[in-house]
C-alpha cells in the first residue's frame, strides 16, 4: 500500500482517484501530478513502484 503524507493510498483505485484522498489534492491536481511525473492515470496505486 502506497503511503503519502502519512496517508494511505487505497491500492484497488486508480492513482488519479487514489491521490485525492491527500487533503488538499483535488482531480486537476491529481492529474498535474501524475502528468508532470509521467504516470499514466489509471494505472492503479498497488501497480505504482518506488
Amino acid at each position: 500500500m502506497a503511503r503519502i503524507a502519512g496517508v494511505d493510498l487505497p491500492k484497488n483505485k486508480r492513482g488519479e482517484i487514489g491521490l485525492t484522498y491527500i487533503y488538499g489534492i483535488g482531480p486537476s491536481t491529481a492529474k498535474y501530478i501524475l502528468d508532470k511525473n509521467k504516470i499514466d492515470r489509471n494505472k492503479k496505486v498497488e501497480e505504482w513502484n518506488d
